[in-house]
Formats: structure tokens, sequence, C-alpha cells
């Protein structure tokens, strides 16, 4: 097991900018791929984007797609998520996960989230 630890999260307007970080500890990092997850009141978690283990061009839902940015630096056993042009829609709690590859992300560790939110 990995444990995930994420930060960044905080209170923007509309329009802003903000960067998760989520540090790993445990096994070697750069065994898992990594992704994001968000859940905001009363709603199912969703996906937000992930990245393989090497840092391969990432993946990303279509809501998010165009405006948050996943990228990953293996010797600092971090991922990042760079989300620009946030929308009140975005506010959710953000949870970095690994998986073994993109397609079972979220089947190894969750961290315990970051709150976002994006006032109006």
């Amino acid at each position: 097991q990995v444990q995930l630890v994420e930060s960044g999260g905080g209170l923007v307007q509309a329009g802003g900018s903000l960067r998760l970080s989520c540090v790993a500890s445990g096994r070697t990092f750069s065994s898992y791929a990594m992704g994001w997850f968000r859940q905001a009141p009363g709603k199912d978690r969703e996906f937000v984007g992930g990245i393989s283990r090497r840092g391969g061009p990432p993946y990303y839902s279509n809501s998010v797609r165009g405006r948050f940015t996943i990228s990953r630096d293996n010797a600092k056993n971090t991922v990042y998520l760079q989300m620009n042009s946030l929308k009140p829609e975005d506010t959710a709690v953000y949870y970095c996960a690994t998986g073994d590859t993109i397609d079972d992300l979220g089947f190894g560790s969750w961290g315990q989230g970051t709150q976002v939110t994006v006032s109006s």
C-alpha cells in the first residue's frame, strides 16, 4: 500500500486557478498510475483524469479537458492537478488515487481529499 496526502485546495473565484498536489509515500511511486477524482455534495464520485506510471499523455474527463492538466514528478513522489478557468461546478472534494494502470485507477490507495470551492 502507498499513503497519499493531497494539498493545495481552497477558495477561489470563478475564472481563477489552483494547483493541487498529492505526495505519495511507501512503495515505489513510479510503480503506479495516478489519478484524480472529485466528489461534490450529493453527487457520486467522478473521475477527473489520470496519468500513466511513466507520465505519458494524461486522460481527462470531458468536463475538465482543456482546463485541467495532470503531471507527475516521480523523483518527488508527487502528482499534480493544475486547474485553470475554474467554474462553480468544479466545487468538490478532490482525491488522488493509485492504480496499476489508468484503467484501474481507484482500485489501489486513496488520499483523504482536499476541498476546492469556486465562488461565482
